[in-house]
């Protein structure tokens, strides 16, 4: 997870966090991120220090794991990103 301020900037730049995920989950996740029309955005995973059994774990093993963001594409909108019953209006 990006640090405070750095996820109230992604936050500003239109980025949703998803998850952490290290390989191979991590590029599964990626690819079906942009197969549903969104752009992805990865960002090193922070060691939260209010969790000593996870920081410990990440600081160990911090360069496997990344967090993910997505944003709809450009010219996109979060419904037309998200509209997995393939129901289009028109």
């Amino acid at each position: 997870m990006a640090s405070k301020s750095r996820e109230a900037e992604l936050d500003k730049e239109g980025w949703t966090r998803q998850f952490m995920a290290d390989e191979p989950r991590l590029s599964e996740a990626v690819e079906l991120y942009k197969s549903l029309g969104f752009e992805v955005h990865l960002e090193p995973v922070v060691p939260d220090e209010s969790s000593e059994e996870c920081a410990a774990c990440l600081e160990v093993m911090c360069n496997r794991y990344k967090t993910i963001y997505t944003r709809p594409a450009e010219g996109r909108d979060n419904e037309e990103a998200l509209d997995l019953r393939g129901e289009h209006e028109g």
